[in-house]
């Protein structure tokens, strides 16, 4: 038996033991993965930062910092423009964040180019 075992993440329970790719705690019933539980013992490890440093999180509101061009617009997202209630999520080609703008309609945006409003 394997006493490098992680305690319970639900009950914290020292008797955790390995059935195949899961822990299992018996005190609970609870399983959960090896890799879940690294995860959770490292919160914050995705932590999404504007262009300043500010850390974003899900509903903020953010102001566009430079001129955006948009394909198939003739004009772009302006400088200045404020967006409300984001949405964090793992995007495309380092594209962040999930939103709507008024006009454009929904969109992704880098978090290079926001500033926390």
């Amino acid at each position: 038996m394997n006493e490098n075992l992680p305690p319970c993440p639900e009950c914290s329970g020292t008797y955790t033991y390995e059935m195949g790719t899961l822990l299992v705690c018996p005190e609970c019933g609870h399983e959960w993965s090896p890799a879940t539980a690294e995860a959770e013992a490292a919160p914050g490890e995705k932590v999404i930062k504007d262009a300043v440093g500010n850390v974003l999180a899900d509903g903020d509101t953010v102001t566009v910092v430079k001129a955006l061009k948009v394909k198939g617009s003739p004009s772009g997202i302006k400088a200045g423009t404020k967006v409300r209630n984001i949405r964090l999520v793992d995007g495309v080609d380092g594209h962040d964040i999930d939103c709507k703008i008024d006009g454009f309609g929904s969109m992704q945006l880098k978090s290079s180019v926001v500033k926390k409003a």
